[in-house]
C-alpha cells in the first residue's frame, strides 16, 4: 500500500403512489447538539443504477445584466427552459457552497397527479441553483419558494435535508398538478440535539400552523430570518388537499405525508425502515418500532426526530451510511440470499416472483447502485471556506472511502472531476471505476474480502480527520492576512486527499485480485539466498459450516463419499 495520508504541512505554495425505489436516495441529519463538536451534519446518498459518481463543481462567478440561466433535468439531461440568472453566484463543489450551505435530497414520488411536466424546475435543478444563490438554510428555503412559484416545479415528491453551520432543516414538497406551476411544502427546523433522516419516503407528519413567531406560512416569508421561527410551509398546503378531497378534517390534525404520500407496506419496509436502522444504531430504545420498519404495524408510527444516546463525530457519521441491518432482523448478510460469503447486497429486481407469490428483497442504505455519497460538515466556528467539509466517496459506501473537499476550493481532484469516464466509459483513473472494481470483486466473497478493505478504509478516513485538524488551524490562520491564499492552500490538500484516495485503492484492488483469485487465498513468501523463486503460501478457504450444512440438507448423500 502506498501512503494513507499526506504530511499536513504541505506548502501552501503548491498547486397513483410512485416510489421509485430503484432510483432511491438515503439523508441523515445531525444538529449541532447532537455532534460532538457542535457541527451540523447531513448526508446523502445518490442512488441510481445509471448515476455516474463524480463530484460536481460551479465557481463562484458575476454575471452580466441579461444573463440567463439553462435549467437541464439532473435526470435525464433534458433541456426545460430558461430563467434569469443572478447577478452574483456562489462557488459549488458537490452539493456545498462556499458560504458553507449543503442540500441533499431523496425521491418519495407521492401521488402521481400532482406531476406537473410543464414546470421548468426539476428536483435537481433547485438544489443546484439554490447552492449558487442562497447563503444559509432560511435562505435555501426562500429561495426554494421563490424558484417554484416563478417557474414551476416539474419533478415528483421529493424531501430534502437543508444545513448551514447553525442550523439543519427537513423539506417535504410535492407540486400541485398539472397547469399549476406551484408546489405544496413543509419545513422544519431540526430541534437541536436530534438527529433525523428521510429515505424516499415523506416524514413530516403533523405541524404547527402559522402563528407568526414559531411558525409561518410562504405568504409570511419576510419573517423567516427570525430565529425563532421553525417551522415554514406553503400557505396552500392544507387547500389543495381539500379542493383534491383527500383531506376533510380540522387544520390542525393535517398530516403532510398521510395526505401526499399515504404510507403503505414498501414505503415502510424499504424506506423507512433505513431511517430506523440509522435511529437504531444511536438510540437504545428504537427496538420498540422494529415492527413499523418492517412494515407489520404502521401504526406504531416512528417519530421525525429522536435524540441519539451520545453525540456522534463526523466518522460515527459516516458509519451510519455503511448500514445493511447489521444486528437486526433485516440483516442482509444473514440469509441465504447472501450466500456462502455473506454478502451485503442483492442484485436486482426488488420484487421478485415465484409459483405465483411475489417476493422482495430489502433495500438497505448501503447499496450497490449508489452513484456518490457524501458527509456535509459544517462548522460556524471558522471562515466559511475553511468551515465546511464535503466528505465525499463514490459507488457503495459500505466500500468506499469519505475524502475531505474544502467547501471553499476552486479545483477538484482530476480523479473525482466531471468528464472523467462515464457510466459506459471506464477510465482507470477514475474514482467512481476504481471504488467498482474493488467492491464488484469483494462482492463474491464479501466476509473474506472486508477484513482486506476495512483497516485501509478506516486508515484513509482517521488519517483524513486527524489531517483536517491541522489543515483548519493553518488555513484560518493565513486566511486572517490573505484569504485567497487559504483557499489555494485548501484546494492543492483537497486535491491531493482525492487523488490519493483513489491511488491508495487502485493498489488495494491489485492487492486484492492477486491474493484471492481463483478462489484461493494467497500469501507471499520471501525468497531465501540462493533460490530464484518460492511459490505463495496458499490456502482454500473453502466455505461456512453452516454453507456446507445447506448443500447436504438439499442434495442428501449426492455428494457423500463412499
Amino acid at each position: 500500500m502506498k501512503k494513507l495520508g499526506f504530511l499536513v504541512l504541505v506548502s501552501f505554495m503548491v498547486a397513483g403512489l410512485v416510489i421509485p425505489i430503484a432510483d432511491a436516495c438515503t439523508n441523515f441529519l445531525i444538529s449541532k447538539g447532537a455532534s460532538k463538536d457542535g457541527s451540523t451534519m447531513i448526508t446523502y446518498s445518490a442512488d441510481s443504477h445509471v448515476l455516474y459518481g463524480e463530484l460536481y463543481f460551479w465557481p463562484e462567478q458575476d454575471w452580466p445584466e441579461g444573463s440567463v440561466h439553462d435549467v437541464y433535468e439532473w435526470d435525464t439531461g433534458k433541456f426545460l427552459g430558461r430563467i434569469p440568472q443572478a447577478k452574483h453566484t456562489y462557488s459549488v463543489v458537490g452539493n456545498m457552497n462556499q458560504h458553507q450551505l449543503a442540500i441533499g435530497e431523496t425521491t418519495y414520488g407521492g401521488r402521481s397527479e400532482l406531476r406537473n411536466t410543464e414546470g421548468i424546475i426539476d428536483y435537481g435543478s433547485l438544489i443546484y441553483i439554490t447552492l449558487q444563490r442562497a447563503k444559509n438554510a432560511r435562505e435555501a428555503i426562500s429561495t426554494f419558494s421563490m424558484l417554484i412559484e416563478n417557474y414551476g416545479y416539474c419533478s415528483s415528491g421529493e424531501s430534502f435535508s437543508i444545513a448551514d453551520p447553525n442550523e439543519v432543516w427537513i423539506l417535504d414538497l410535492i407540486g400541485k398538478g398539472a397547469g399549476d406551476k406551484g408546489a405544496v411544502w413543509v419545513a422544519r427546523r431540526i430541534p437541536d440535539g436530534y438527529i433525523s433522516g428521510h429515505a424516499n419516503h415523506a416524514r413530516i407528519t403533523t405541524f404547527p400552523l402559522s402563528d407568526g413567531k414559531t411558525s409561518i406560512t410562504s405568504k409570511e416569508l419576510d419573517k423567516i430570518f427570525n430565529p425563532e421561527i421553525e417551522t415554514v410551509y406553503a400557505y396552500d398546503v392544507i387547500d389543495v388537499a381539500r379542493e383534491k378531497k383527500w383531506y376533510k378534517g380540522k387544520d390542525r390534525d393535517f398530516s403532510f405525508c398521510d395526505t401526499y404520500a399515504p404510507l403503505d407496506f414498501g414505503s415502510a419496509r424499504f424506506c423507512e425502515a433505513r431511517v430506523w436502522a440509522a435511529f437504531n444504531r444511536v438510540n437504545s430504545k428504537m427496538d420498540k418500532y422494529l415492527d413499523y420498519a418492517m412494515g407489520e404495524n404502521l401504526t406504531n408510527r416512528m417519530p421525525l426526530w429522536i435524540k441519539p444516546d451520545e453525540k456522534l463525530s463526523a466518522h460515527d457519521v459516516m458509519d451510519l451510511m455503511r448500514d445493511y441491518y447489521q444486528d437486526t432482523p433485516m440483516d442482509m448478510s444473514k440469509d441465504l440470499g447472501a450466500g456462502p460469503f455473506e454478502n451485503t447486497v442483492r442484485w436486482r429486481p426488488l420484487y421478485w416472483e415465484l409459483d405465483s407469490v411475489t417476493y422482495f428483497n430489502e433495500r438497505a442504505t448501503s447499496t450497490q447502485q449508489t452513484g456518490f455519497s457524501f458527509v456535509a460538515q459544517c462548522r460556524n466556528w471558522l471562515p466559511d471556506p475553511v468551515g465546511g467539509i464535503f466528505w465525499f466517496g463514490v459507488d457503495d459506501a459500505y466500500y468506499s472511502v469519505y475524502t475531505p473537499m474544502y467547501c471553499g476550493i476552486t479545483d477538484v481532484p482530476h480523479s473525482f472531476e466531471r468528464g472523467n469516464g462515464d457510466m459506459m466509459t471506464f477510465s482507470d483513473d477514475a474514482a467512481f471505476w476504481v471504488f467498482n472494481q474493488v467492491s464488484n470483486f469483494a462482492y463474491t466473497r464479501s466476509s473474506l474480502m472486508i477484513e482486506d478493505i476495512q483497516p485501509i478504509q478506516n486508515s484513509l478516513e482517521t488519517g483524513y480527520i486527524d489531517e483536517t485538524q491541522t489543515i483548519d488551524k493553518i488555513a484560518a490562520q493565513i486566511y486572517q492576512e490573505n484569504p485567497e491564499l487559504a483557499v489555494k492552500y485548501l484546494t492543492d490538500y483537497s486535491v491531493m486527499a482525492g487523488d490519493n484516495t483513489t491511488e491508495v485503492w487502485k493498489e488495494l484492488y491489485t492487492f486484492l485480485f492477486t491474493k484471492y483469485m481463483d478462489g484461493n487465498m494467497k500469501e507471499k513468501v520471501e525468497v531465501p539466498e540462493g533460490y530464484i523463486y518460492v511459490a505463495p503460501k496458499i490456502t482454500y478457504p473453502g466455505y461456512t459450516e453452516e454453507w456446507y450444512r445447506k448443500i447436504v440438507k438439499e442434495t442428501g448423500d449426492k455428494f457423500k463419499k463412499k
